[in-house]
């Protein structure tokens, strides 16, 4: 029936989205090494208006433990230095008048077992996300029954099919927790 592929079609297109939120939020984590995500979240007043930094500096990644950010507007240097400073990254920048460096610390066996349960709360909000779209999309298909649009069986073997997609999704923010703790874990 074109109304459960449709239902279906959305369900899958959702927890992708929550998939993908997952990953964003684990590549805001610090781990030991530079990456380039980590300054995602920032944003600096540019003009009045917030302006993530990413569209005023380029940002880079020379070094396993430094980032670089060169701003696009050398003025701008001294109100992107203060924003990385007021972030909870834990940097701290020096600048050259051209380009602000970041060195990034060695983290601390108890900072990173706190990144790892951040990470954890991270994949279970994901999973409850993915789970909310399971909730929904299974509401929508007693409807359908009740409205007499499809018949019991067809709404069985759609249940069946959103379950599998439910579990399937959850089994790739566990795959990502994984790895992530892993990363977050390596010295």
């Amino acid at each position: 029936m074109a109304a459960i592929e449709e239902f279906l079609a959305d369900c899958e297109r959702r927890m992708d989205g929550s998939i993908e939120h997952t990953r964003s939020e684990f590549n805001a984590v610090r781990t030991g090494r530079a990456s380039t995500a980590l300054l995602d979240r920032i944003t600096i007043d540019y003009y009045g208006q917030p302006t993530p930094l990413s569209n005023m500096a380029t940002i880079s990644a020379p070094e396993a433990r430094l980032l670089s950010v060169q701003p696009y507007d050398p003025t701008q240097i001294k109100a992107i230095e203060k924003a990385i400073m007021e972030s909870d990254l834990g940097l701290t920048p020096s600048n050259d008048g051209k380009l602000i460096r970041l060195p990034i610390p060695s983290l601390t066996e108890e900072r990173r077992k706190e990144l790892v349960k951040v990470v954890r709360r991270s994949a279970e909000d994901g999973k409850v996300a993915i789970r909310n779209v399971r909730r929904d999309v299974m509401r929508h298909l007693e409807e359908l029954v009740r409205n007499g649009d499809v018949g019991d069986d067809e709404e069985r073997r759609a249940e069946a099919q959103v379950q599998k997609l439910t579990d399937e999704h959850v089994k790739r923010i566990d795959e990502l927790l994984k790895h992530k703790e892993a990363e977050i874990m390596e010295v």
